[in-house]
């Protein structure tokens, strides 16, 4: 991503003082930010919340305001699914499912996404 920005920097974005805004996922060192890898993750969490958090939004729908007590599944279980899972099982939410390209876990009493973690490095 450094080799893109600095790309763009020296053709077109020579006279842009944002030029190495033009992409993201570079190193600190070439104008990264700390958090990366959790961010799009978070990005989720966050915009879900704000959803959530709403009474009228949730009156809406049927539901009490807050992630605390309500379940979810998650499509995908890469970078962006297990951030996202940490986020929401630290609101309160259940995540009772997960499906993956290559499979599927269910658990209506829940799924501990540290133990999924390590399950997943383990194979």
């Amino acid at each position: 991503m450094s080799w893109m920005a600095d790309t763009y920097k020296n053709t077109i974005g020579v006279t842009d003082l944002n030029s190495h805004a033009c992409v993201t996922g570079k190193p600190i060192v070439m104008g990264g930010i700390h958090g990366r890898t959790s961010a799009t993750g978070r990005g989720v969490y966050h915009s879900t919340n704000i959803f959530v958090e709403d009474p009228e939004y949730m009156e809406m729908v049927g539901l009490v305001p807050g992630l605390s007590g309500k379940t979810c599944i998650l499509q995908g279980f890469g970078n962006v699914g297990l951030h996202t899972a940490r986020y929401f099982h630290r609101a309160g939410a259940k995540i009772i499912g997960v499906i993956e390209w290559d499979g599927t876990i269910y658990n209506p009493s829940g799924i501990d996404p540290k133990a999924l973690e390590d399950w997943k490095l383990e194979h």
